[in-house]
């Protein structure tokens, strides 16, 4: 697979040195839908992101909010560069290494696992396809905060959002992806591979493309068992999910065990 806009392969659009000239795509949803309907991608078309498409998505995801405007997020974009492509391995080989122990770990061979139709078996089949052709997705970002003060637990409220930035405007150009952390197993290498100063912390590994399949709707608990009023556990009368909502038991337990 080659995809467009490589660092490499500046000269291959020309259409690229005019994108100042381009405004921004109109989106194919509404914010509310793409809201609801922005669920993880990790299956791709072979067909690579347009240079618009990805200055689309990053623009959007720089204008997410940060501790005093401080902006402190930077995306290292990896497509097929020599160094992109020695990053993508990295991460890959780190994917599958997790995906392996994950596997044995949490029994996806044993119980319901076995059966082929059940929401375990096909998550494993979609995650063994995922990380099996993860040096395929067509673009992965890796977004960074650039760290100015010892690392606390509120660090990443000035990454997170811009990561969630990325994967709406994604969704609203007819793309999608899917947030992981494949790079922490071989953060010490994708730092020495792509020039990364030490202040620099790789906060998440986004693989981008074109959907093999369709988009949401995401599928949560109801909301009356997320949102309370005034009093832990005490779900406020209008918490109550629109019509056509499709909802998941998955999560921690509905209530925190007796002491």
């Amino acid at each position: 697979m080659t995809a467009a806009g490589a660092s490499d392969s500046g000269s291959a659009d020309s259409g690229a040195a005019d994108l100042a000239e381009v405004p921004l795509p109109a989106d194919t949803v509404g914010l509310l839908e793409g809201l609801a309907s922005t669920r993880s991608i990790r299956r791709y078309r072979d067909e690579p992101v347009s240079p618009e498409a990805l200055r689309a998505m990053l623009f959007a995801a720089t204008r997410a909010p940060s501790g005093s405007n401080r902006q402190p997020f930077r995306f290292v974009v990896l497509q097929d560069g020599p160094g992109a492509l020695e990053a993508r391995r990295l991460i890959g080989e780190a994917a599958r290494h997790f995906w392996a122990e994950k596997v044995a770990r949490d029994g996806y061979e044993r119980g319901s696992g076995t059966d082929a139709s059940s929401p375990k078996a096909r998550m494993a089949r979609t995650m063994r396809r995922y990380v099996d052709e993860f040096e395929r997705a067509p673009v992965v970002v890796l977004p960074c905060l650039v760290r100015y003060r010892a690392a606390d637990p509120s660090s990443g409220s000035s990454i997170y959002p811009a990561c969630q930035n990325l994967l709406l405007a994604a969704r609203a150009q007819g793309y999608g992806g899917v947030i992981t952390g494949f790079h922490a197993m071989v953060a010490d290498e994708l730092a020495s591979v792509l020039g990364l100063p030490p202040e620099a912390w790789i906060a998440a590994t986004i693989t981008l493309g074109r959907p093999e399949g369709g988009h949401g709707p995401v599928r949560r608990r109801p909301l009356a068992e997320l949102v309370y009023a005034d009093h832990w556990g005490q779900a406020p009368d209008w918490a109550v999910d629109p019509p056509g909502t499709r909802h998941t038991s998955a999560g921690p337990p509905r209530s925190a065990p007796t002491p």
